[in-house]
Protein backbone atom coordinates (compact mmCIF):
# COMPACT_ATOMS: atom_id res chain seq x y z
CA UNK A 1 0.00 0.00 0.00
CA UNK A 2 1.23 3.61 -0.85
CA UNK A 3 1.21 6.27 1.27
CA UNK A 4 -1.40 7.82 -0.40
CA UNK A 5 -3.47 5.36 0.06
CA UNK A 6 -3.20 5.64 3.64
CA UNK A 7 -3.65 9.78 3.09
CA UNK A 8 -6.92 8.75 1.43
CA UNK A 9 -8.66 6.72 3.67
CA UNK A 10 -7.39 9.11 6.37
CA UNK A 11 -8.65 12.24 4.50
CA UNK A 12 -11.58 11.14 2.47
CA UNK A 13 -12.37 12.45 -1.08
CA UNK A 14 -13.89 15.18 -0.17
CA UNK A 15 -11.07 17.79 1.09
CA UNK A 16 -10.19 19.84 -1.31
CA UNK A 17 -6.15 19.65 -1.04
CA UNK A 18 -3.79 17.84 -3.00
CA UNK A 19 -1.21 14.96 -1.54
CA UNK A 20 2.25 13.54 -2.71
CA UNK A 21 4.44 11.61 -1.16
CA UNK A 22 8.29 10.94 -1.72
CA UNK A 23 7.28 7.06 -2.48
CA UNK A 24 6.05 8.87 -5.68
CA UNK A 25 2.07 8.15 -4.81
CA UNK A 26 -0.30 10.77 -5.12
CA UNK A 27 -3.67 11.60 -3.76
CA UNK A 28 -6.42 13.78 -3.61
CA UNK A 29 -7.38 16.78 -5.89
CA UNK A 30 -4.68 17.47 -8.23
CA UNK A 31 -4.24 20.72 -9.04
CA UNK A 32 -5.68 22.45 -5.67
CA UNK A 33 -4.61 25.34 -4.04
CA UNK A 34 -3.35 23.19 -0.95
CA UNK A 35 -0.67 20.84 -1.52
CA UNK A 36 0.74 18.74 1.30
CA UNK A 37 4.25 17.31 0.40
CA UNK A 38 5.28 13.96 2.82
CA UNK A 39 8.87 14.48 1.54
CA UNK A 40 10.74 11.51 3.82
CA UNK A 41 10.32 8.76 5.96
CA UNK A 42 11.75 10.38 8.70
CA UNK A 43 8.08 12.78 8.36
CA UNK A 44 6.48 9.31 8.81
CA UNK A 45 7.95 8.66 11.46
CA UNK A 46 6.87 11.32 13.35
CA UNK A 47 3.74 11.27 12.76
CA UNK A 48 3.30 7.25 13.85
CA UNK A 49 5.14 7.73 17.20
CA UNK A 50 3.07 10.64 18.28
CA UNK A 51 -0.71 9.96 16.11
CA UNK A 52 -1.70 13.23 16.77
CA UNK A 53 -1.48 17.10 16.47
CA UNK A 54 2.27 16.58 17.74
CA UNK A 55 3.74 14.04 15.42
CA UNK A 56 2.63 15.91 12.26
CA UNK A 57 3.56 19.47 13.55
CA UNK A 58 7.14 17.52 14.20
CA UNK A 59 7.28 17.01 10.76
CA UNK A 60 6.17 20.46 9.56
CA UNK A 61 8.88 21.76 12.06
CA UNK A 62 11.78 19.78 10.91
CA UNK A 63 11.28 20.58 7.21
CA UNK A 64 10.09 17.26 6.63
CA UNK A 65 6.37 17.70 5.40
CA UNK A 66 5.65 20.45 3.65
CA UNK A 67 2.60 22.78 3.13
CA UNK A 68 2.28 24.83 -0.39
CA UNK A 69 -0.63 27.83 -0.42
CA UNK A 70 -2.10 29.32 2.83
CA UNK A 71 -2.19 27.78 6.19
CA UNK A 72 -4.74 28.55 7.90
CA UNK A 73 -6.78 27.57 4.81
CA UNK A 74 -5.06 23.87 4.69
CA UNK A 75 -6.29 23.55 8.40
CA UNK A 76 -9.51 24.87 7.60
CA UNK A 77 -9.90 22.42 5.23
CA UNK A 78 -8.77 19.79 7.34
CA UNK A 79 -10.76 20.29 10.16
CA UNK A 80 -13.81 18.15 9.52
CA UNK A 81 -10.95 14.82 9.44
CA UNK A 82 -11.26 15.25 13.13
CA UNK A 83 -15.08 13.54 12.65
CA UNK A 84 -14.04 11.41 9.97
CA UNK A 85 -14.87 8.21 11.34
CA UNK A 86 -12.48 4.69 10.35
CA UNK A 87 -13.75 1.31 10.29
CA UNK A 88 -11.90 -0.78 12.28
CA UNK A 89 -10.59 -2.97 9.39
CA UNK A 90 -9.40 0.60 7.79
CA UNK A 91 -7.64 1.47 11.40
CA UNK A 92 -5.95 -2.29 11.47
CA UNK A 93 -4.51 -2.19 7.78
CA UNK A 94 -3.10 1.48 8.47
CA UNK A 95 -1.42 -0.03 11.82
CA UNK A 96 0.15 -3.06 10.08
CA UNK A 97 1.00 -0.80 6.86
CA UNK A 98 3.03 2.12 8.81
CA UNK A 99 4.36 -0.43 12.17
CA UNK A 100 7.80 -0.32 10.12
CA UNK A 101 8.02 3.57 11.11
CA UNK A 102 7.64 2.60 14.47
CA UNK A 103 11.36 1.24 14.55
CA UNK A 104 13.56 4.17 14.11
CA UNK A 105 11.50 7.44 16.36
CA UNK A 106 13.33 10.52 15.76
CA UNK A 107 14.47 13.17 17.91
CA UNK A 108 12.05 15.99 18.18
CA UNK A 109 12.76 19.02 16.72
CA UNK A 110 15.35 21.07 18.30
CA UNK A 111 12.49 24.26 18.47
CA UNK A 112 10.31 21.64 20.83
CA UNK A 113 10.85 23.25 24.48
CA UNK A 114 12.35 21.44 27.48
CA UNK A 115 11.72 22.58 30.93
CA UNK A 116 13.04 21.16 34.26
CA UNK A 117 11.77 21.60 37.99
CA UNK A 118 8.14 21.85 39.40
CA UNK A 119 5.45 23.01 37.12
CA UNK A 120 4.92 26.71 37.96
CA UNK A 121 7.58 27.16 40.11
CA UNK A 122 9.40 30.56 39.82
CA UNK A 123 11.92 29.30 37.92
CA UNK A 124 10.62 26.80 35.94
CA UNK A 125 7.61 30.03 35.04
CA UNK A 126 10.47 31.98 34.18
CA UNK A 127 12.30 29.38 31.72
CA UNK A 128 8.56 29.07 30.07
CA UNK A 129 8.03 32.32 29.57
CA UNK A 130 11.53 32.97 28.11
CA UNK A 131 11.26 30.31 26.12
CA UNK A 132 8.14 31.92 24.08
CA UNK A 133 8.97 35.55 24.60
CA UNK A 134 12.97 35.81 24.40
CA UNK A 135 12.73 35.08 20.69
CA UNK A 136 13.96 38.05 18.94
CA UNK A 137 12.43 41.97 19.44
CA UNK A 138 13.05 42.29 16.11
CA UNK A 139 10.97 39.44 15.58
CA UNK A 140 8.15 40.26 17.34
CA UNK A 141 7.95 44.05 15.73
CA UNK A 142 7.45 42.50 12.17
CA UNK A 143 4.91 40.05 13.55
CA UNK A 144 3.44 42.28 16.02
CA UNK A 145 3.86 45.63 14.47
CA UNK A 146 4.50 49.13 15.85
CA UNK A 147 1.94 48.41 18.76
CA UNK A 148 4.15 45.05 19.83
CA UNK A 149 0.88 44.03 21.58
CA UNK A 150 0.81 40.55 21.97
CA UNK A 151 -2.61 39.70 22.91
CA UNK A 152 -6.11 39.55 21.29
CA UNK A 153 -6.97 43.68 19.52
CA UNK A 154 -10.50 44.86 19.61
CA UNK A 155 -11.65 45.59 15.69
CA UNK A 156 -14.47 48.28 15.87
CA UNK A 157 -15.26 47.86 12.33
CA UNK A 158 -14.49 45.12 10.15
CA UNK A 159 -12.33 47.40 8.06
CA UNK A 160 -10.00 48.64 10.75
CA UNK A 161 -6.11 47.81 10.94
CA UNK A 162 -4.24 46.10 13.34
CA UNK A 163 -3.17 48.78 14.82
CA UNK A 164 -6.46 51.14 15.29
CA UNK A 165 -7.75 47.53 16.83
CA UNK A 166 -4.82 46.59 19.40
CA UNK A 167 -5.15 50.93 20.23
CA UNK A 168 -8.82 50.05 21.03
CA UNK A 169 -7.85 47.08 23.02
CA UNK A 170 -5.87 48.94 25.24
CA UNK A 171 -8.48 52.10 25.46
CA UNK A 172 -11.31 49.35 26.60
CA UNK A 173 -9.29 48.47 29.42
CA UNK A 174 -8.63 51.81 30.45
CA UNK A 175 -12.34 52.46 30.19
CA UNK A 176 -13.32 49.55 32.29
CA UNK A 177 -10.69 50.26 34.90
CA UNK A 178 -12.33 54.29 34.96
CA UNK A 179 -8.62 55.41 34.89
CA UNK A 180 -8.40 58.84 36.29
CA UNK A 181 -5.50 61.30 36.58
CA UNK A 182 -3.28 60.81 39.14
CA UNK A 183 -4.55 56.68 39.91
CA UNK A 184 -1.72 54.55 40.56
CA UNK A 185 -2.14 50.98 38.25
CA UNK A 186 -0.39 47.68 38.83
CA UNK A 187 0.25 45.57 35.12
CA UNK A 188 0.86 41.93 35.77
CA UNK A 189 2.51 40.51 32.58
CA UNK A 190 3.15 43.53 30.97
CA UNK A 191 4.74 42.39 27.79
CA UNK A 192 6.58 45.20 26.10
CA UNK A 193 4.69 47.67 28.02
CA UNK A 194 1.87 49.07 25.59
CA UNK A 195 -0.76 48.98 28.12
CA UNK A 196 1.30 50.59 30.27
CA UNK A 197 2.50 53.70 27.60
CA UNK A 198 -1.28 53.98 26.60
CA UNK A 199 -2.83 54.28 30.04
CA UNK A 200 0.11 56.99 30.89
CA UNK A 201 -0.10 58.66 27.90
CA UNK A 202 -3.47 59.05 27.81
CA UNK A 203 -4.80 58.85 31.11
CA UNK A 204 -2.70 60.33 33.24
CA UNK A 205 -2.11 57.49 35.45
CA UNK A 206 1.21 56.24 36.66
CA UNK A 207 2.10 52.54 36.57
CA UNK A 208 4.34 49.50 37.63
CA UNK A 209 4.88 46.53 34.99
CA UNK A 210 6.20 43.49 35.49
CA UNK A 211 7.11 40.95 33.35
CA UNK A 212 9.03 37.46 33.25
CA UNK A 213 10.68 38.12 29.90
CA UNK A 214 13.77 39.81 30.15
CA UNK A 215 14.07 41.32 26.92
CA UNK A 216 10.28 42.50 27.05
CA UNK A 217 11.84 44.18 30.24
CA UNK A 218 14.14 46.30 28.40
CA UNK A 219 12.50 46.85 25.52
CA UNK A 220 9.34 48.35 27.32
CA UNK A 221 11.48 50.18 29.36
CA UNK A 222 13.45 52.02 27.07
CA UNK A 223 10.40 52.79 25.06
CA UNK A 224 8.90 54.32 28.27
CA UNK A 225 12.41 56.49 28.57
CA UNK A 226 12.21 57.62 25.26
CA UNK A 227 8.82 58.93 25.42
CA UNK A 228 10.34 60.75 28.79
CA UNK A 229 7.50 59.21 31.35
CA UNK A 230 10.19 57.29 33.49
CA UNK A 231 8.33 59.36 36.32
CA UNK A 232 5.69 57.93 35.79
CA UNK A 233 5.87 54.77 34.61
CA UNK A 234 7.90 51.47 35.12
CA UNK A 235 8.67 48.02 33.64
CA UNK A 236 10.25 45.57 36.10
CA UNK A 237 12.08 42.26 34.79
CA UNK A 238 10.16 40.74 37.73
CA UNK A 239 7.65 37.98 38.45
CA UNK A 240 4.38 39.58 39.80
CA UNK A 241 4.11 38.04 42.88
CA UNK A 242 7.36 40.06 44.19
CA UNK A 243 5.85 43.46 43.67
CA UNK A 244 5.87 44.49 47.12
CA UNK A 245 4.01 47.98 46.45
CA UNK A 246 -0.01 47.78 47.09
CA UNK A 247 -2.98 50.45 47.50
CA UNK A 248 -3.10 50.32 43.79
CA UNK A 249 -6.33 51.76 42.33
CA UNK A 250 -6.15 49.45 39.57
CA UNK A 251 -4.89 46.12 38.32
CA UNK A 252 -4.26 45.41 34.38
CA UNK A 253 -4.08 41.53 33.71
CA UNK A 254 -3.66 41.40 30.16
CA UNK A 255 -2.66 37.80 28.49
CA UNK A 256 -1.26 36.33 32.13
CA UNK A 257 -3.52 33.85 33.33
CA UNK A 258 -3.39 31.44 30.71
CA UNK A 259 1.25 31.10 32.59
CA UNK A 260 -0.44 30.63 35.95
CA UNK A 261 -1.86 27.16 36.29
CA UNK A 262 -5.58 26.51 37.16
CA UNK A 263 -4.24 25.44 41.26
CA UNK A 264 -2.84 28.38 41.39
CA UNK A 265 -5.55 30.56 40.77
CA UNK A 266 -6.56 31.17 44.65
CA UNK A 267 -3.01 32.54 45.18
CA UNK A 268 -3.28 34.41 42.07
CA UNK A 269 -6.13 36.75 42.94
CA UNK A 270 -5.58 36.39 46.64
CA UNK A 271 -2.58 38.72 45.58
CA UNK A 272 -4.71 41.27 43.25
CA UNK A 273 -6.86 41.30 45.94
CA UNK A 274 -4.26 42.24 48.28
CA UNK A 275 -2.39 44.56 46.40
CA UNK A 276 -5.99 47.04 45.47
CA UNK A 277 -7.38 49.10 47.94
CA UNK A 278 -11.60 49.14 48.67
CA UNK A 279 -12.71 50.46 45.29
CA UNK A 280 -10.29 49.35 43.18
CA UNK A 281 -10.93 47.15 39.71
CA UNK A 282 -9.15 44.09 38.10
CA UNK A 283 -8.96 43.90 34.22
CA UNK A 284 -8.29 40.17 33.60
CA UNK A 285 -8.15 39.40 30.09
CA UNK A 286 -6.81 35.78 29.07
CA UNK A 287 -7.83 32.73 26.81
CA UNK A 288 -10.35 30.27 28.14
CA UNK A 289 -11.92 26.92 26.35
CA UNK A 290 -15.24 26.62 25.26
CA UNK A 291 -15.80 23.15 26.35
CA UNK A 292 -15.78 22.79 29.70
CA UNK A 293 -15.34 19.02 29.90
CA UNK A 294 -12.08 19.16 28.42
CA UNK A 295 -8.88 19.09 30.25
CA UNK A 296 -7.31 22.46 31.09
CA UNK A 297 -3.86 21.20 29.92
CA UNK A 298 -2.59 19.43 26.85
CA UNK A 299 0.82 17.87 27.48
CA UNK A 300 1.67 16.69 24.56
CA UNK A 301 -0.26 19.03 22.33
CA UNK A 302 1.45 21.38 19.62
CA UNK A 303 1.28 24.51 21.29
CA UNK A 304 2.30 23.31 25.16
CA UNK A 305 5.63 21.63 23.73
CA UNK A 306 6.48 24.41 20.81
CA UNK A 307 4.71 27.89 21.67
CA UNK A 308 3.51 27.92 25.78
CA UNK A 309 5.08 25.33 27.34
CA UNK A 310 2.78 24.69 30.88
CA UNK A 311 0.27 27.07 29.22
CA UNK A 312 -3.20 26.46 30.69
CA UNK A 313 -6.64 27.35 29.68
CA UNK A 314 -10.30 27.15 31.62
CA UNK A 315 -14.06 27.63 31.08
CA UNK A 316 -14.38 31.16 31.69
CA UNK A 317 -16.58 30.08 34.58
CA UNK A 318 -13.87 28.79 36.48
CA UNK A 319 -12.03 32.31 36.29
CA UNK A 320 -15.40 34.10 37.36
CA UNK A 321 -15.46 31.36 40.61
CA UNK A 322 -11.59 31.84 41.30
CA UNK A 323 -12.66 35.89 41.40
CA UNK A 324 -14.77 35.45 43.76
CA UNK A 325 -13.85 33.01 46.14
CA UNK A 326 -10.92 35.52 46.72
CA UNK A 327 -13.55 38.16 47.57
CA UNK A 328 -13.02 39.96 44.54
CA UNK A 329 -17.22 40.91 43.06
CA UNK A 330 -17.51 39.90 39.03
CA UNK A 331 -19.04 42.59 37.25
CA UNK A 332 -18.93 42.26 33.37
CA UNK A 333 -17.66 39.67 31.27
CA UNK A 334 -17.06 40.07 27.39
CA UNK A 335 -16.25 37.48 24.97
CA UNK A 336 -13.97 38.92 22.21
CA UNK A 337 -13.15 35.47 20.07
CA UNK A 338 -14.16 36.80 16.78
CA UNK A 339 -11.33 39.48 17.63
CA UNK A 340 -8.88 37.24 18.49
CA UNK A 341 -9.35 35.70 14.78
CA UNK A 342 -8.91 38.67 13.33
CA UNK A 343 -5.92 39.47 15.55
CA UNK A 344 -4.25 36.72 14.42
CA UNK A 345 -5.12 36.95 10.44
CA UNK A 346 -3.27 40.30 10.72
CA UNK A 347 -0.27 38.61 12.39
CA UNK A 348 -0.23 35.77 10.38
CA UNK A 349 -0.07 38.52 7.29
CA UNK A 350 2.71 40.44 8.73
CA UNK A 351 4.81 37.10 9.40
CA UNK A 352 4.28 36.19 5.80
CA UNK A 353 5.30 39.44 4.57
CA UNK A 354 8.36 39.62 6.45
CA UNK A 355 8.80 35.90 5.85
CA UNK A 356 12.85 35.80 4.64
CA UNK A 357 13.86 38.22 7.34
CA UNK A 358 11.80 36.65 10.27
CA UNK A 359 13.57 33.17 9.14
CA UNK A 360 17.26 35.31 9.06
CA UNK A 361 16.19 36.46 12.77
CA UNK A 362 15.02 33.34 14.47
CA UNK A 363 16.07 30.46 12.18
CA UNK A 364 13.34 28.49 9.68
CA UNK A 365 12.38 26.14 12.62
CA UNK A 366 11.31 28.64 14.81
CA UNK A 367 9.33 30.58 11.94
CA UNK A 368 7.69 27.41 10.68
CA UNK A 369 6.40 27.20 14.65
CA UNK A 370 5.18 30.26 14.40
CA UNK A 371 3.13 30.25 11.15
CA UNK A 372 1.77 26.85 12.07
CA UNK A 373 0.66 28.36 15.66
CA UNK A 374 -1.42 31.26 14.56
CA UNK A 375 -2.61 29.58 11.50
CA UNK A 376 -4.37 26.78 14.04
CA UNK A 377 -4.76 29.11 16.06
CA UNK A 378 -7.19 31.42 13.71
CA UNK A 379 -8.69 28.06 13.00
CA UNK A 380 -9.46 27.47 17.06
CA UNK A 381 -11.38 30.93 17.47
CA UNK A 382 -12.90 30.75 14.49
CA UNK A 383 -14.70 27.21 15.48
CA UNK A 384 -15.36 28.34 18.79
CA UNK A 385 -12.49 25.81 20.59
CA UNK A 386 -11.57 28.31 22.56
CA UNK A 387 -12.39 31.92 23.32
CA UNK A 388 -10.97 35.30 24.99
CA UNK A 389 -12.78 36.89 27.59
CA UNK A 390 -12.13 40.27 29.56
CA UNK A 391 -13.76 39.90 33.32
CA UNK A 392 -14.08 42.99 35.40
CA UNK A 393 -14.01 42.55 38.71
CA UNK A 394 -13.82 45.16 41.88
CA UNK A 395 -12.40 45.05 45.71
CA UNK A 396 -15.79 46.48 47.29
CA UNK A 397 -15.65 48.36 50.23
CA UNK A 398 -16.16 46.94 53.41
CA UNK A 399 -19.91 48.48 53.41
CA UNK A 400 -20.37 46.61 50.10
CA UNK A 401 -19.70 49.99 48.04
CA UNK A 402 -18.26 48.56 44.76
CA UNK A 403 -17.81 52.24 42.94
CA UNK A 404 -19.30 50.91 39.55
CA UNK A 405 -22.50 52.99 37.89
CA UNK A 406 -25.51 51.44 38.30
CA UNK A 407 -25.23 51.13 33.88
CA UNK A 408 -21.57 51.07 33.16
CA UNK A 409 -20.75 52.07 29.54
CA UNK A 410 -17.80 50.85 28.53
CA UNK A 411 -18.22 51.94 24.41
CA UNK A 412 -15.54 54.24 22.57
CA UNK A 413 -16.55 57.91 22.29
CA UNK A 414 -15.98 58.16 19.33
CA UNK A 415 -18.60 54.76 18.41
CA UNK A 416 -21.46 56.47 19.80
Amino acid sequence: MKLADIFAMVVGPETDVEFVAYDGSQAGHPGADIRIDLRNPRAVSYIVAAPSQLGVARAYVAGDLEVEGDMHTALTRLWAVRERKLSLSDKATIARELAPFLLKRPAPPPEEARLRGGQHSRHRDADAISHHYDVSNRFYEWVLGPSMAYTCAVYTTPNATLEQAQEEKFDLVCRKLDLKPGMRVLDIGCGWGGFTLHAVKNYGVSVIGATLSQEQAAYGQQRIEDAGLENQAQIRFSDYRAVQESGFDAVSSIGLTEHIGAKNYASYFSFINSRLKPGGRLLNHCITRSDVKQRTQTINGFINRYVFPDGELVPVGRIVSSMSDQGLEVQHVENLRQHYALTLRDWGRNLEANWDDAVQEVGIGKARVWRLYMAASQVGFDKDVIQLHQVLATRNENDGTSGMPLRPRFSSPTAD
